[in-house]
C-alpha cells in the first residue's frame, strides 16, 4: 500500500471527513483491521481563506508548495489537495514535488461520465462556480456542461459554505436553500446530476435528497486515491 499525502486544514471539517473515508474504504477493501497508510499536513484555514478573499493565490500557493514539500520528504506516494477551491493551485503544488498529485476534478468527471450525466449543476465557492480552473477542466478535458447558480444562488451557496460549514454548522434552513436552489437549476437550467463541488457540503446534503445523479467529491477523490495507493 503506497502512502498518501493530505494537504488538509481547508477546512478541518472536511479534513475529516476524508481521514475517516479513506480508512473506511481500505478496510473495505482489504478487510479486517486494515487501515489507510496517511501522512497530513493540516494548514491553518484562516490564513488561506484570508489570502483567497483578497485574491493573493501566490501567497496561497507558497503555503500549499511547502507543505507538498514537506509531506514528499515525510515518505508520500501520492498527493491530495483536500478541497476542490485550492485545486485553482493544483499545476502549481505538483509542479513543487515528484509524487503524482489526484485531481478532484478529474476523479469526479470520470464518475459523472459513468453515470451519463451531462449537464450537472455545480454547487460550490464563489472562487470554483466563476473562475475556469474547475468548470474549464470539465469541459475542455471531459466534453462536460457544468452549470452554476445565477448570482443569487452563488452568494447564498458561497455564504454558507464559509459561515456555516467551514466552522462547523449544519442548519436546515441552509440545507432547504440548497434543495430548493438545485429544483430551480433543475427547472431553469435542465441540469441532470449534482456536483458537490466543495467538500464541505457532503456535511448539509446527498443522494438521499434528490432523484438525479449527486456527486460528492469528497467520496469520488477518497476512493480515487485508494485505488491509486492499493493499485
Amino acid at each position: 500500500m503506497k502512502t498518501l499525502g493530505l494537504l488538509g486544514g481547508m477546512s478541518w471539517e472536511s479534513t475529516a471527513i476524508y481521514y475517516r473515508l479513506l480508512n473506511e474504504i481500505v478496510r473495505e477493501r482489504l478487510g479486517g483491521l486494515h487501515s489507510a497508510k496517511l501522512l497530513l499536513w493540516s494548514l491553518d484555514f484562516a490564513e488561506i481563506a484570508e489570502r483567497q478573499h483578497k485574491g493573493d493565490w501566490d501567497g496561497a500557493g507558497v503555503l500549499l508548495e511547502e507543505a507538498a514539500r514537506k509531506l514528499e520528504a515525510g515518505g508520500a506516494e501520492g498527493l491530495l489537495i483536500c478541497t476542490n477551491t485550492m485545486h485553482k493551485l493544483a499545476d502549481q503544488v505538483q509542479a513543487a514535488v515528484a509524487m503524482p498529485l489526484i485531481h478532484i476534478a478529474d476523479a469526479t468527471a470520470v464518475a459523472i461520465g459513468r453515470a451519463g450525466v451531462n449537464r450537472p449543476g455545480l454547487l460550490a465557492t464563489r472562487f470554483t462556480m466563476e473562475q475556469d480552473f474547475y468548470k474549464g477542466r470539465l469541459i475542455d478535458k471531459y466534453e462536460l456542461h457544468p452549470v452554476v447558480p445565477d448570482e443569487a444562488g452563488r452568494h447564498m451557496v458561497h455564504r454558507v459554505i464559509y459561515d456555516e460549514l467551514c466552522q462547523g454548522i449544519v442548519s436546515e434552513v441552509s440545507k432547504a436553500a440548497y434543495i430548493d436552489e438545485i429544483a430551480r437549476m433543475r427547472r431553469d437550467d435542465k441540469i441532470d446530476g449534482v456536483i458537490m463541488g466543495c467538500t464541505e457540503i457532503t456535511m448539509l446534503i446527498g443522494q438521499q435528497v434528490f432523484d438525479v445523479p449527486v456527486f460528492d467529491t469528497t467520496r469520488i477523490h477518497a476512493e480515487a486515491a485508494v485505488e491509486f495507493a492499493l493499485g
